[in-house]
């Protein structure tokens, strides 16, 4: 599945989501159990370990569609 958002691209796939960022041409990725979404900011969260990242999304629509894709629950 592929969403778009202000700054790139979400890939979602059944082993790894990946975040494309069109300006600086950077690509991260998680895995699906290393992810957290909270509605209240917006936020995409990974955390694995010694590496972190969170990505604020443009609208909560954005962060269902990720909750429903990994069956995960939006904090």
């Amino acid at each position: 599945m592929n969403l778009n958002f202000s700054t790139g691209r979400i890939l979602l796939g059944q082993h790894e989501l990946q975040v494309r960022l069109q300006a600086s041409k950077v690509v991260m990725t998680v895995l699906p159990d290393d992810i957290r979404l909270l509605s209240d900011a917006r936020l995409l969260l990974a955390d694995a370990g010694a590496v972190r990242w969170q990505l604020t999304l443009d609208d909560n629509e954005q962060l269902q569609q990720i909750a429903d894709f990994y069956g995960i629950e939006v904090e």
